[in-house]
């Protein structure tokens, strides 16, 4: 019998984290409060593993059998820099703990997930001095299980600069991978180990630092996923956002408006305080990359594309289908119709290829059993979930 992997996921979004897990794994549970997000996820995956509600209603008769992976991609707005700082005691990131709930009942079930994997923003690492992050690693410990993690930047991936933190837990003899002994400062920056350094004793024993391999060489830039027939604005509109620019970067314009080719760029708003006025300001970047994506509330939520060369300047937005794409969501993938919640998805999803990258090296190297004993433990588990 082929070896399945189960999985529950958690504030599903649309569904980028079961796409990633697409090879050799299967959603036995999927979850979203948005019921904008759910009717994507349906439109994508079909609905009939989706509880479309509040995760602090789901009950563990919700979760059949015993999974191998539980994945939380929780609201991230408390732990971001540009958000306001509340951490696991903002409205939003605290559902963090309707999810526990869960885990923990699991376990009193005899059935809690053999791996977990939380993923958020690299603000995780110092929320709160750093005390959000270490509660959270408490709470994994003390249900046993093996830590370790990652901040993975998008960019390995995709054109778009999207460092993310990726908290992965094994429960006790369930991880098949070699132990190591020191970071690595590509995957484990000094933002994480001075986080780890911080922990106290119990906490520090648990921590792993798990290898993974280098990233393969990045086969796009930002060039190479704009649609070709997108509106541009005006020449009013771009020279008033040219205008916007402090001179650095007004400078990466008039560098690049002789030359024979194009130079593609993507720019987004800032608020910046100068002389000690707030300003909001336009910034350009011309390294093939698009900055992070945001949700439409956040500054960067739609970027403005610039194409500068042969004596002309144009801009305009990123389209939706764009957006995806940075996400690494293929063309077959369906959208929203209305451009906002299009931009909603993206904003708030996780990176496609990241997964992909994250379940081959680390997650199915460190749960693969053998086909039969991997059916049989799901199907004795299922069975006591529904005693």
């Amino acid at each position: 019998m082929a070896d399945k992997l189960y999985f529950y996921e958690f504030f599903a979004g649309g569904g980028m984290a079961r796409q990633g897990l697409s090879d050799g794994w299967q959603c036995a549970f999927a979850n979203d409060f948005d019921q904008k997000k759910c009717q994507i996820y349906r439109e994508n995956w079909g609905g009939e593993d989706l509880f479309p509600g509040d995760v602090g209603a789901v009950s563990t008769a919700d979760l059949p059998g015993r999974s191998d992976l539980a994945w939380a991609s929780s609201p991230c707005q408390d732990f971001s820099l540009a958000g306001n700082g509340a951490g696991l005691n903002g409205n939003k990131s605290n559902v963090f703990w309707s999810f526990w709930r869960l885990i923990t009942e699991l376990g009193e079930e005899r059935r809690k997930p053999r791996s977990i994997v939380i993923e958020n923003v690299r603000g995780l690492l110092t929320s709160r001095g750093g005390r959000d992050f270490q509660t959270i690693c408490r709470a994994l410990a003390i249900e046993n299980y093996q830590l370790g993690g990652f901040v993975i930047d998008a960019s390995h991936f995709v054109p778009q600069s999207r460092p993310r933190v990726f908290l992965v837990g094994f429960l006790d003899g369930e991880c098949n991978l070699p132990e190591t002994a020191a970071a690595d400062n590509l995957w484990h920056p000094k933002v994480m180990q001075d986080a780890v350094a911080s922990f106290p004793e119990f906490l520090a024993d648990n921590w792993n630092w798990w290898k993974l391999p280098r990233p393969p060489k990045r086969n796009a830039n930002l060039a190479d996923i704009l649609e070709g027939d997108a509106t541009w604005h005006s020449v009013d509109k771009t020279e008033h956002l040219i205008g916007m620019m402090n001179s650095t970067n007004r400078e990466k314009i008039e560098d690049r408006i002789q030359a024979t080719h194009f130079s593609i760029g993507a720019a987004f708003r800032r608020t910046r305080v100068e002389s000690g006025r707030r300003r909001q300001r336009i910034e350009v970047r011309f390294d093939g990359l698009a900055g992070c994506l945001r949700t439409p509330g956040g500054g960067s939520s739609r970027q403005t594309i610039f194409s500068v060369g042969q004596g002309e300047v144009k801009s305009r937005l990123l389209t939706p289908r764009e957006t995806a794409r940075l996400m690494g969501l293929s063309d077959e993938y369906k959208l929203p119709s209305n451009p906002n919640d299009a931009f909603q998805l993206s904003g708030d999803g996780i990176a496609v290829p990241v997964v992909e990258f994250l379940a081959r090296h680390v997650l199915k190297p460190a749960l693969t059993r053998t086909g039969d004993e991997a059916h049989a433990g799901w199907q004795r588990n299922r069975s006591l979930a529904k005693a």
